[in-house]
């Protein structure tokens, strides 16, 4: 599996959009500075994956999401790709017997299929919106997490150079 954290809040920019020819078009942009942190992982080759909302990046949480995501899948052993965050270094991180950490390289975000999911959510859910409250936010975010099958999953997050068996 391969797993990172993406932060989704009350800051938005921009995007395009479609309007009438010559107007131009108006779109809803806002600079709250509240936050939440979405820990996910998912498997190319079967489409599984494992989402977990939670209020930071840091070790505790990742803490946190390893154990969610080994109680999720209880009869696997996870071999989890991550990137090299400080919080999946550290030496207090609870790492659950299942799961075997695999750091990617430094510097790599391409090598892990987590950032075309983020895409994905943020095109689906979080496009010229604005949010009136920090739960709203968080709605957005479970509700368009759910909305990716099994099958999306695995069509977007598979990549040509990844070798993966079904």
């Amino acid at each position: 599996m391969y797993q990172d954290e993406a932060g989704f809040g009350r800051i938005n920019k921009p995007k395009q959009c479609w309007c009438t020819k010559g107007i131009r078009p108006r779109t809803p942009c806002q600079h709250i500075r509240e936050y939440r942190y979405v820990y996910g992982a998912v498997a190319p080759h079967d489409g599984s994956s494992s989402f977990l909302v939670l209020p930071y990046c840091n070790t505790e949480c990742m803490s946190v999401f390893l154990d969610h995501l080994s109680n999720e899948f209880p009869n696997r052993v996870i071999l989890l790709a991550m990137d090299n965050a400080s919080w999946h270094r550290s030496g207090k991180l609870k790492i659950p017997e299942n799961i075997i950490p695999f750091p990617l390289l430094p510097y790599t975000p391409e090598m892990n299929p987590m950032e075309i999911i983020w895409k994905e959510i943020r095109m689906r859910g979080f496009r010229n919106e604005v949010f009136g409250t920090l739960e709203k936010v968080i709605d957005r975010l479970c509700h368009t997490i759910c909305s990716l099958s099994p099958d999306t999953i695995k069509n977007i997050s598979k990549q040509d150079w990844l070798l993966v068996h079904s």
